[in-house]
Order: C-alpha cells, then structure tokens, then sequence
C-alpha cells in the first residue's frame, strides 16, 4: 500500500459514481413526488424486501425500545448527548447589529429553519449515534419540527431499537421507518395520503443513493452534503506509535468495503511498522473480510512524503473527513490544516472519540468535499437573515446616491420609491 506522492488527481479516493446512480433513483424520486406513501411502500417492498403497513414508528414502539435499551449503551448515548450539547451551543451565532449611518442600521439575524428531516443509517451497520448527532445540533439550534427516517428492519418492519431509543432519549418522536432514495424524497415531498409534511432541511449520512436523491432534490429542500463512503487520513512522523495508526486505520476500515484509509508519512520505518501491525491486527479484527478489502482498494494508501511541509500539502489535496496529526507538536502541525472535515490532535484523540463522545460532530463532507464544505453543526439548522432600519434623515441622506444608481441600471422606478418618501 506505498506510493510516492501523488498529484492532486491521483491521491487515493473511492470511485463513487453518483450520476450514475442519480439517473437510478430518479424514477423512485419522482414516483414519491407524485404519489406519496403508496410509492414508498412500493419501493421498501421492492429494496428491503418489506411490506409496511405504517410509515411512521408508533410511539408505543420507541417508548418500548427505550425501556428495553442496555443500561450501559443508554449511558454512552447520554454522556455522547451531553457533550454533544455543549459544543453545539457553543456554535450559535449572535445577532449582530451595525449602525451604516446615524439613523440606519443593519442587523444580521439567524433564525432556525422550521422543518427539518434527518436520515440514519440503517444497512450494514445501525448508527444511534448518528441520531445524536443529526438531533442535537437541530434542537440547539431551536428547530421547532424534527423527523426522522431510518431504513426498517426485515425481523421487525421497523428501524433499529436503538435508533428508537436514541429518538426517546432525545424526545423525537416522528419517526419513520423508511429508508433510500425514497426517505429522502418523503422528507423533500412529504406525502399528503399519509400525513407527512415536507421539511425545509434534510441532513445526514447514507450510501451512493441517498447521496444520488439529495442531490435531486437539492432546491426543492436545503441539504447538508452529499456524503461519500467514509475516510481517514493520518498525518504522521516516526515518533508516532504504529499500534495507534494501524487501530485507526482499521476503525475507520470496518465501515465500509469502500472505506478509505491514508497514511501520510514522513518515516519509512513507521509505515513499515504500521504494516507489520496492520497484519496481526486486521486478521483478529471481528470484521476482517470488510477491512482487508476496504484496505486494499484503490481508495487506501500509504503515502511518503519528504517532510512535514509536504505532508500538509498532501492532506490540504486530500482534504479528508477525518484527519489524524501524530506528530512532534502536533497541535502546531494541525493548527496549519486548511482543508478536512475535522481534525483529531495528538496521540490520544482517535476519530473513534469523536465518532461517540468527544462532543463534536460525525456528520462531516467526504470525497474531497472538506475543500469547500464544513461538517454539520448548529448553524446548519439556521438561515441568515438581514433586518434594515433607517429613519427619514438617514434615507435623505443617501437619497441621490440610490437615484444616481437605480439610473445607471435603467431602474427608474428605484429611484422614485427613494424620492418619493422624502419630497412631499
């Protein structure tokens, strides 16, 4: 898994081909769009092999999956929403008023979106964490409607017991059990023959073709991103400690046979190391078939780079979702990052810490995205809005400058809604 230092188009990635498989969903987005729950049942029937009877969990169902949670998950998902909590209303913004002149004012206001739709993942693996993490930014953030979509399970017809009992625990109790493409277009849609309500936001991670109908849908409904299978990259010298690389790598492995795994490093000693581990360590994994084959893809590497500087340059290219610094100073070293989804400091913050319990959020851009995308937060729950208030001698003031421009675009009507304030 060596290479030299790669172009910026030739860095590892997954192959994700989400045109593709946007032209496939489309029919389904559309069939949800014209009809509703009946084109939901229709494709769970035909994805997951169920038949609902009920959209929506019945409250029943979550309280019951509540009461039957293991004590000791009950407390993880409680001390991961707590912490949780607090970072996230640390991200609220303020309002902000500033005086253009005397007598005007502009103020920059947030307001939470009313409706939001948030997707949990519910395939190869169940994520209550992602519950957590999709729920408390949008509550802190003061969203007034929550719903929750989660692919049903074939044992029960319904998502996930401990997707449920995150829901309770967080007091959502709109849930569906609904997943794909067709959650995705219930949410941008709603569906009228079965009471649900479109949202104004979908947010959360899924595979290629929830990605594929976010991206149909974007317009119609805010999204937060198109996620992609899920990556770490790790920036490190030879004071790294091998058995701390190889356990990450592999953490981040055991998503996905797409997941992506990079090692940037200065030390060919270290990744020498890291492969001896990664040997022992990935054949006593529970999920060693997924993991060797997530690490022999395409999408994986070890890449050598001269030096610290060209490391950064390299992970600034990569811009991953998750991005490890196990080096000498390494809060020095992270503080130069630019691009990455976020970024784990020093030998004791895996990105597994903040998968859970570090109080950050799990929900961040893939594929590159991290160039131009921040990961979910509560300000992504909230929309900008500017408040304008001027007095009568304040707009006087700036009279013949809004005439003298609303007449250099050929808007003369512009101008006289100015004048016609201040010269009766």
């Amino acid at each position: 898994m060596r290479s030299p230092r790669p172009a910026s188009a030739e860095l590892p990635r997954a192959q994700i081909d989400v045109a593709a498989a946007t032209a496939a969903v489309a029919p389904i987005v559309e069939a949800v769009r014209e009809h509703g729950a009946a084109a939901i049942r229709e494709a769970t029937a035909r994805f997951d092999g169920i038949e609902l009877t009920e959209l929506r969990v019945a409250p029943e169902d979550i309280a019951a999956a509540l009461a039957a949670l293991d004590p000791s998950v009950r407390t993880g998902l409680e001390v991961a929403i707590a912490h949780a909590r607090r970072v996230h209303a640390a991200q609220l913004r303020p309002d902000v008023t500033t005086e253009v002149v005397p007598g005007g004012t502009v103020t920059q206001t947030w307001r939470p979106v009313r409706r939001v739709g948030l997707y949990v993942p519910g395939g190869r693996a169940v994520y209550p964490s992602s519950v957590v993490m999709n729920v408390v930014p949008a509550q802190v953030a003061g969203v007034r409607e929550i719903a929750v979509a989660s692919p049903p399970q074939r044992a029960t017809g319904r998502p996930d017991p401990q997707v449920l009992a995150a829901c309770a625990l967080l007091g959502v109790d709109e849930v569906y059990a609904v997943g794909g493409a067709q959650a995705i277009a219930m949410f941008a849609y709603g569906a009228a023959d079965a009471g649900i309500a479109p949202v104004d936001l979908v947010t959360g991670p899924g595979n290629i073709w929830v990605a594929a109908a976010k991206r149909l849908v974007r317009g119609v409904v805010g999204i937060d991103a198109e996620a992609g299978p899920t990556e770490i990259a790790i920036l490190a010298d030879d004071s790294a400690d091998p058995v701390h690389v190889a356990a990450d790598l592999i953490s981040q492995a055991e998503h996905d046979p797409m997941a992506a795994s990079v090692l940037i490093t200065t030390s060919v000693a270290l990744a020498d190391a890291v492969d001896a581990e990664l040997e022992q360590r990935v054949a006593a994994t529970k999920h060693a078939e997924r993991v060797r084959e997530a690490l022999s893809g395409p999408q994986s590497a070890t890449i050598l780079v001269a030096d610290i500087e060209a490391g950064l340059r390299v992970c600034d290219d990569y811009a991953a979702e998750h991005l490890e610094i196990q080096t000498r100073d390494a809060r020095a070293v992270a503080a130069r990052v630019h691009n990455a989804g976020a970024v784990f400091v020093g030998a004791y913050s895996p990105v597994s810490l903040g998968d859970y319990c570090a109080g950050s959020n799990h929900v961040l851009p893939t594929g590159g995205c991290a160039r131009h995308t921040g990961g979910l937060t509560a300000a992504t729950f909230t929309k900008g809005m500017q408040i304008i208030e001027y007095d009568e001698a304040a707009l006087a003031g700036l009279a013949e400058h809004v005439v003298t421009l609303a007449e250099a675009e050929d808007l003369p009507a512009h101008g006289e809604a100015v004048t016609a304030r201040i010269t009766r």
